[in-house]
């Protein structure tokens, strides 16, 4: 898989992930990142501008890596003790994507939850807007999110969804073993994961426009969250 930009390199490097090879742009200045790579002996190809843009057509910043395609962690990474984590029902669109992980990260969440059927994937996109949080983060795939749900129903967790009609987000108690849910940014959560949901958080609007970017959405709910349980 390609990952492209400053940000996702750094974290990479950072991190000690496997870089198989890293395509540089000839007038490319990071020296930090330049000599990070020539310190892990990773081959280094210098490439012009319209090369790089073959390779990516996006904003990579002069730096594109070919890594080992994501692996995702395993649902026994949800722990037992009183935490946040994040679910998304059916997120279609990699910058939302990218943008969530992003803001979940820097509220301390270490743990998202996408179904594998109609969901977007953790890709280049992903990576690149997620600006390197991603490396802090578990990424869970699971089969089936409803059933995921009850599973850790079981176990002790309550999970809020979001959507345009319930209980104002801020009038919900979120500490404890939580779970966040944000629905797709068409359709919102499906009626069965709606139904699955032990309370319903809205977000009151006083504008024309009745709905939120899911990513904006997500990152009021969760702040929210966080400034209960500190």
């Amino acid at each position: 898989m390609y990952i492209y930009g400053k940000n996702v390199a750094e974290e990479t490097l950072k991190k000690n992930e496997k870089i198989k090879k890293a395509f540089i742009y000839t007038e490319f200045k990071d020296q930090n990142i330049l000599s990070a790579l020539q310190k892990k002996n990773i081959t280094i190809k210098l490439l012009s501008k319209r090369e790089l843009d073959t390779l990516a057509n996006a904003n990579h910043q002069g730096i594109i890596l070919d890594v080992p395609d994501y692996v995702y962690a395993d649902i026994d990474v949800v722990g037992e003790e009183e935490e946040l984590i994040l679910l998304l029902d059916h997120l279609e669109d990699p910058h939302n994507f990218g943008a969530i992980i992003r803001t979940a990260e820097a509220a301390g969440i270490k743990t998202i939850i996408i179904p594998k059927d109609r969901s977007v994937e953790v890709n280049a996109t992903v990576m690149k807007v997620s600006a390197g949080a991603i490396h802090n983060m578990q990424i869970v795939m699971v089969t089936n999110l409803v059933q995921t749900m009850k599973y850790l129903q079981k176990k002790g967790f309550w999970f809020v969804g979001t959507d345009m009609e319930g209980t104002s987000y801020d009038k919900i108690d979120y500490r404890g073993k939580m779970g966040i849910v944000i629905g797709n940014e068409g359709k919102g959560m499906s009626d069965l994961t709606s139904k699955t949901c032990d309370f319903i958080a809205t977000i009151p609007m006083n504008g024309n426009i009745n709905s939120l970017n899911a990513s904006v959405a997500a990152g009021i709910v969760i702040f929210e969250a966080m400034k209960q349980r500190k």
